[in-house]
């Protein structure tokens, strides 16, 4: 049996391109003794996943050269000699970007498909749902009445962002790029305002649409878009650092925000948020985020784009601001 595989060939500088990826077809290796076999269904396509094929210092290795592509998956036991998973048994980990993988099963946690379609594990509950979980309640503290501001407020992180804002009984100001998306952050998911920044001068509108300023920033984009809304912050306001897409294919220096004396004359902290360091709460967050969907308080946009061929094409996708939600490829079927 045969498995397609995309591999790291080389790192890129700037934007990923078609020779940084090489295409593969390997044997299905025989299982060993504690080993499964895993039949990818979907795989997740996410930012961070630029920063993984930088040789440089992260809180996760880089991917190496000749290396299956590191990613989010999940997908169905077919085949096992592991005692703790048997065959039929649906599996999330990050098995990368391929149709099977072989795991001793360290690395896997076990789903249930009837409690949540397979992708929602890959989205609401799983890293992208778990990062915007902790990194507003835990590292933004939002209060009830406070004014919160999400960039890239149309992706995966960001529009569950909104939600928990909204549901914890905040003003949710969303930024995110053209007139579909922003209408969508305000009719489907309840945003008080939205911003495009493809059509609308940021600064401009942050002030309409933040009249008391801004309490909670939780910033995705990085840029001049986290220069524009440090201009507007108040006094002891949280600015939550996940992640900063409009940098990651830079191939010049970070652009730092030039407006950061904000955060001293405002006595205001800004601090980064990385998923892992919360994974002994990931129970808890997922019981509440299943809640709020069940309730209907919280809605759900996945963007699925069919065929592991794919992949190079539909990753450059979340860097274009191409994708309506979360991101996922679908490689095999339920």
């Amino acid at each position: 049996m045969k498995n397609k595989q995309w591999l790291l060939a080389k790192r890129p500088f700037g934007e990923p391109t078609s020779d940084t990826w090489q295409f593969a077809e390997a044997d299905v290796p025989e299982l060993k003794d504690g080993e499964l076999l895993v039949k990818i269904n979907y795989v997740s396509l996410d930012p961070a996943m630029r920063g993984w094929l930088n040789d440089a210092k992260s809180y996760i290795e880089p991917v190496q050269i000749g290396a299956v592509m590191r990613a989010g998956t999940v997908g169905k036991v077919v085949a096992s000699k592991n005692e703790k998973f048997a065959e039929g048994d649906y599996v999330c980990g990050h098995q990368g970007v391929q149709e099977y993988a072989v795991s001793d099963g360290k690395m896997l946690h076990k789903v249930d498909p009837k409690l949540a379609p397979l992708s929602y594990y890959l989205g609401v509950l799983g890293m992208p749902g778990m990062t915007g979980y902790f990194g507003l309640l835990k590292t933004g503290e939002p209060k009830a009445g406070e004014t919160v501001v999400v960039s890239g407020a149309a992706g995966a992180v960001g529009g569950l962002v909104g939600q928990i804002a909204r549901i914890k009984g905040c003003r949710v100001v969303g930024i995110a790029g053209g007139a579909e998306k922003c209408q969508f952050l305000i009719d489907e998911l309840g945003f008080d305002a939205a911003i495009d920044y493809k059509s609308q001068n940021v600064k401009k509108a942050l002030k309409e649409a933040c009249p008391k300023g801004v309490d909670v920033f939780f910033d995705n984009v990085g840029g001049d878009i986290l220069d524009d809304v440090l201009t507007q912050i108040n006094m002891k306001a949280r600015i939550v650092i996940c992640g900063a897409i409009s940098q990651y294919n830079n191939t010049t220096p970070v652009k730092g925000p030039s407006n950061y004396l904000s955060l001293l004359v405002n006595r205001a902290k800004m601090e980064g948020i990385v998923v892992f360091d919360n994974i002994a709460e990931y129970p808890t967050a997922m019981k509440d985020i299943a809640g709020w969907i069940h309730s209907g308080e919280m809605k759900v946009k996945d963007h699925v784009v069919e065929g592991i061929e794919t992949f190079p094409d539909t990753l450059m996708m979340l860097f274009k601001g191409e994708n309506f939600g979360k991101l996922v490829l679908k490689v095999g079927d339920e």
